[in-house]
């Protein structure tokens, strides 16, 4: 069995928020560089904490701080218990722009499906992101970007698909290298891939049943698609 089949149980429509999760946190995990250490890692947008369950069994981290704004840390708790990890993963519900951490506590923060929704702006990851990582730790993004932006007839569907205003969180590669190196300038290394799991990680949100992702295969089967992606985000800290 694969390390993904494991939390297979967990590919419904009880659980999934969108594309899933899980393939963008392992596949973001295993092209990471060697010298990644998640001893203390911080899940920063968690959702339900699948993902703080993931890190917890399949990392050598030894405390998880499984942190969200939308899902109450009391049902995430319940989730954890059950899953034998309450000694492990610390669930806490918060704003990732009033973050009650020390600063340079984390050996790695991990971000995944959720950077875009509040970090577009150039100073919020210097601000309120890079601060909590140790030197030489790591910050790790998994986001839905784009392979090229859309024009005429389906730039007008992909905004009317992403509802608008939330059409602006979608950017490419080039976008998120050079907003990020902007901001760290020499303090940080900075690395963007597209990531491999795109059709997988689709395919298995369209099958869960949640009716969000029946709507997002009527707009994507008609060539929205075809300009998005995922994208790996590195930036390690000088």
């Amino acid at each position: 069995m694969s390390i993904i089949e494991k939390y297979k149980k967990y590919f419904t429509k009880e659980y999934m928020m969108g594309p899933n999760s899980l393939r963008l946190l392992d596949e973001l995990i295993r092209r990471s560089s060697e010298n990644v250490c998640f001893n203390r890692t911080l899940d920063l947008g968690c959702g339900y904490a699948l993902t703080s369950l993931f890190i917890a069994n399949e990392t050598d981290a030894e405390h998880v701080y499984a942190f969200d704004l939308w899902i109450p840390a009391t049902e995430n708790y319940l989730r954890i218990q059950d899953n034998g990890l309450k000694d492990k993963i610390i669930p806490i519900h918060g704003d990732a722009m009033d973050m009650p951490f020390a600063q340079e506590y984390f050996d790695t923060i991990i971000i995944v499906d959720a950077y875009h929704y509040f970090g577009c702006k150039e100073g919020i990851f210097t601000d309120k992101i890079l601060p909590y990582v140790k030197k030489g730790g790591f910050v790790m993004i998994a986001v839905p970007g784009l392979k090229e932006q859309p024009q005429g007839r389906l730039k007008q569907l992909f905004e009317t698909w992403a509802e608008g205003d939330d059409s602006e969180l979608f950017k490419t590669a080039a976008w998120w290298e050079k907003l990020l190196k902007d901001e760290c300038k020499d303090r940080c290394s900075i690395e963007v891939k597209e990531a491999d799991c795109y059709d997988i990680a689709w395919q298995e949100w369209f099958e869960s049943g949640n009716e969000y992702g029946i709507r997002d295969k009527s707009f994507l089967d008609k060539g929205v698609y075809d300009i998005l992606n995922f994208l790996l985000i590195y930036v390690r800290k000088k």
